[in-house]
């Protein structure tokens, strides 16, 4: 069974309690996923506003523009929300590393057998 919050076309987002939605990030030439981070309302209403991505952070309990102080923000070039709008998925150009360890992306270690290995970061590994 289906609500209008599932097929409908008004936006209404399905905040968690602590008033969080998870928000997927992409690099839209490339798709490889960048970061997975949180938006609040705020977040989420200024990233659509001024097209660079906005987040809540959770440690800092603070809203953050990414990129605000390396320069490396995320210019939004699509904004997607899942089917019970209780997740979002943006598709951004970097304007440099997304991760803040200096790697290209986030998800920069493959999970193995073995443990972890890296994969192209981007970055030198001595780095």
């Amino acid at each position: 069974m289906t609500d209008a919050r599932d097929t409908g076309l008004a936006l209404n987002p399905k905040y968690d309690d602590n008033g969080l939605i998870t928000a997927v990030v992409t690099d839209a030439v490339g798709g490889d996923v960048l970061m997975v981070a949180h938006m609040n309302a705020q977040a989420l209403g200024l990233t659509v506003e001024t097209g660079l991505a906005h987040f809540w952070s959770r440690s800092r309990q603070s809203l953050w523009k990414k990129g605000e102080t390396s320069g490396h923000m995320l210019q939004v070039q699509d904004i997607r929300i899942d089917c019970d709008q209780d997740a979002v998925w943006v598709k951004a150009i970097p304007a440099g590393p997304t991760c803040h360890t200096g790697a290209r992306s986030c998800f920069f270690r493959r999970v193995g057998a073995d443990g972890l290995s890296l994969v192209d970061t981007g970055v030198d590994a001595a780095d």
